[in-house]
């Protein structure tokens, strides 16, 4: 593949690496200057502060996020309907894309909680007919053993929607079908450096420990839906709605 600050060029083995692991590496999608603007949005800006909530893992530590469903005028949109996003999520589902949410992940230094192991489906399922998801994670600081990485299993999206309960605050996998699965399938530790981007199936099982580090890790991710996927609840209009062509000048 090519990437860089402007273009991302998928390749038909990204796309077979995709469909056969549920995930995708891609390094360098965005620059340090852009991955600072990020950064200084969420530390200065109203939208992150003003939305962000704290959910308790089963130790009781907090994870938390910001979250929100629309696109309007801001860094987080322009990235959002990027063509380095939008393209290769097109591309990797086969079809063209609407925006589902968008969200901020931070593990603050000392104190940032797990998140359990689940699929991004346990929690949407309720909304949408077909597993036909898809998650872009943009790493904004590195993401290390240490400060709690994402860790996924390999292949795991085959294995279709696994029931979820509620561990502390948060939906996780069922635990005695996750051993077995533990035992099968490998586990893979994702570290990644400030502007790179994990794609990854819906279906994919993945957690992440606890910040215990010095280093903040904070993550940008955005979810998008086939456009042929329909929903299932009373959904807004916008799901049904092709995200808008973007630019890949940011800012």
């Amino acid at each position: 593949m090519e990437e860089g600050g402007d273009s991302v060029n998928l390749t038909h083995s990204d796309v077979e690496k995709y469909h056969r692991d549920g995930y995708l590496l891609v390094e360098n999608v965005f620059t340090q200057q852009e991955v600072d603007y990020m950064l200084h949005e969420i530390e200065h800006g109203e939208k992150v502060s003003a939305l962000t909530a704290e959910m308790s893992d089963k130790r009781g530590r907090k994870a938390k996020l910001a979250i929100w469903e629309d696109l309007t005028d801001d860094i987080w949109s322009a990235v959002s309907t990027c063509p380095r996003i939008a393209n290769s999520v097109r591309i990797l589902l086969g079809e063209e894309i609407s925006f589902y949410h968008g969200k901020v992940m931070l593990k603050k230094a000392h104190e940032g909680g797990a998140w359990e192991w689940h699929q991004d489906y346990g929690y949407w399922y309720p909304s949408f007919m077909f597993p036909h998801m898809i998650s872009a994670f943009t790493a904004l600081d590195e993401a290390t053993s240490e400060n709690g990485c994402l860790k996924v299993l390999k292949g795991s999206h085959k294995l279709g929607r696994i029931d979820h309960g509620m561990l502390g605050g948060q939906l996780g996998a069922d635990l005695e079908r996750l051993m077995m699965v533990e035992q099968t399938l490998e586990q893979v530790e994702v570290q990644m450096k400030p502007g790179s981007v994990l794609f990854f199936h819906c279906n994919l099982l993945h957690a992440s420990g606890p910040n215990l580090s010095d280093q903040h890790r904070r993550s940008f991710i955005v979810c998008y839906n086939a456009l042929s996927n329909p929903c299932t609840l009373d959904q807004v209009d916008r799901n049904c709605i092709p995200v808008p062509a973007g630019s890949d000048k940011l800012f």
